[in-house]
């Protein structure tokens, strides 16, 4: 240890000092208190040995002096006479560590000293392990963080919501409802919309929120059951209910979903005479089994999804009235692809960039030309389709910038097929090279290229000279051309449903 030794006596003090330097320890020695304190000031001391009494000023005021400062201390022992020991004691009250009396017994000095060398050890371990918890908290709080952040990618991934953007307006105001539904387990939701916009990715969105819950999240296709397989999917049913069934009876969706949420795929198909049943089990959180006595709790969200028009069937009588309002308590349409034109370029662009990862390809961007398509398109199959699209284009090209030519002929077809709907119903448009697609039907290629040798023709005004550099083609070979078709008067056909270019017509 570093330690300060105050003592007036210059032989008292020189063989103290002697004596705890055998022991191993760094003594500065000082004469009085003004002298004391400046070293202290300016040293970095474990531990003062002072006497009390002193010519000018008493120990004790050195120890006042020392208990006053800010922060770690030095432990403070004082010398005293036999006749001082109140003095002693009291100043212990103040915060002196100890007092020796004197003359100094070396065995009860060497005693001391050690209690407060082990005591400052104890407060520098206790000082590094405190440093060294907050350093191994900060660490393990990163890597708590770190495999949170984990294992919410590998959820989303699971849930199928690692590659799902909103960037309209419209569906921008549906996130927000979908996070606002997630935050109250007990309110039922229906999501309309047509096939292919995303109806089960947004109750996912409903049931897994910020990804944090692990909680299960079911589904059940409506659709796909009859009435009495529905009722034992749903409900469950007990031990010998019917014919063929498992001999220790089976759990329903609602019990597997327990906790979680159960997602009724086309709910518009349920039938008619179960509707009943389950508006009981959305109203009194409680259902049987079939064939079962006892009533079975329950603690699910149920979220319904349907393409249908759940509204007319109510008017048919084919969907009760009471369920209807009981489901829509939240209520999500999503709007289909075409009416929300500004997703369908950040859409493609992030499928054909999750696509590209995954497939090893060079996809970064698309083509404007690939733009014009995906726009003019209609997409019936909304953004399924859009996401099929680009996932084929990915597998079957291998390029920097997608192009018109890499999309899915029979998307081109249906695309071209409008263009050239808008161009008969307004004015001629030239050909773009970069939308120009082969029909599927096949083309009369000699009967194409006469026709546009005939419209250069017009253009020009009979100039054949201009015509023919219109065309880029010498003067002697639009000749040819017109004296090989001269007599033919024959339009060229264009099939309407197959053909993949604006080709006006004069």
């Amino acid at each position: 240890m570093n330690i300060l030794l105050v003592d007036y006596a210059t032989d008292s003090r020189a063989g103290i000092a002697g004596f705890l330097r055998e022991m191993g320890h760094h003594v500065t020695e000082r004469g009085d208190v003004d002298e004391a304190y400046a070293t202290y000031t300016t040293g970095n001391f474990s531990m003062v040995l002072t006497d009390i009494r002193m010519p000018a000023k008493l120990g004790e005021d050195l120890l006042h002096r020392i208990t006053a400062l800010p922060g770690e201390k030095a432990d403070v022992v004082l010398f005293t006479n036999y006749d001082d020991r109140g003095s002693a004691v009291n100043i212990l009250r103040e915060g002196a560590y100890d007092y020796l009396l004197k003359p100094v017994n070396v065995i009860e000095l060497a005693a001391i000293t050690d209690r407060i060398a082990e005591h400052h050890s104890l407060l520098r371990e206790n000082k590094v392990l405190t440093e060294r918890f907050g350093e191994e908290v900060q660490a393990a709080t990163a890597e708590t963080q770190r495999e949170v952040a984990r294992l919410k990618k590998v959820l989303a991934q699971t849930a199928g919501l690692d590659t799902i953007g909103f960037f309209s307006a419209e569906m921008n105001q549906i996130m927000r409802l979908a996070k606002i539904f997630h935050e109250d387990r007990s309110i039922p939701v229906l999501i309309q919309g047509e096939t292919g916009t995303g109806k089960e990715i947004m109750s996912r969105m409903i049931h897994y929120g910020d990804m944090a819950t692990q909680e299960p999240f079911i589904d059940l296709n409506c659709a796909a059951l009859t009435a009495s397989l529905f009722e034992s999917e749903l409900f469950g049913y007990e031990p010998g209910s019917f014919t063929g069934g498992l001999t220790k009876g089976q759990k329903g969706k609602l019990d597997v979903a327990q906790g979680g949420t159960l997602l009724l795929d086309e709910v518009g198909e349920i039938p008619l005479e179960l509707q009943g049943k389950l508006l009981r089990v959305i109203q009194e959180k409680e259902f049987y089994r079939v064939g079962g006595l006892k009533k079975v709790k329950t603690d699910v969200r149920i979220i319904c999804a349907t393409n249908a028009d759940l509204e007319q069937r109510v008017e048919e009588g084919t969907f009760r009235r009471d369920l209807f309002f009981r489901l829509k308590v939240g209520h999500l349409v999503i709007p289909p692809l075409r009416e929300r034109t500004d997703d369908i370029i950040p859409l493609a662009q992030m499928f054909l960039s999750h696509f590209a990862k995954e497939k090893g390809k060079r996809f970064l961007r698309i083509s404007p030309s690939a733009v014009e398509l995906l726009l003019a398109y209609e997409w019936p199959g909304n953004v399924r389709e859009l996401r099929n699209a680009m996932e084929l284009a990915v597998l079957m090209y291998d390029d920097v910038e997608l192009k018109a030519m890499h999309v899915n002929l029979n998307m081109q077809q249906k695309a071209a097929s409008s263009l050239v709907t808008v161009a008969m119903s307004s004015a001629p448009q030239p050909i773009d090279p970069n939308l120009f697609f082969l029909p599927a039907a096949g083309i009369d290629l000699e009967e194409f290229i006469d026709r546009i040798v005939h419209q250069s023709l017009e253009m020009c005004h009979g100039n054949k000279t201009e015509a023919a550099k219109h065309l880029g083609i010498s003067r002697r070979s639009f000749y040819c051309r017109l004296e090989r078709k001269k007599a033919a008067k024959k339009p060229l056909q264009l099939q309407t449903d197959s053909v993949n270019a604006v080709v006006p017509i004069a």
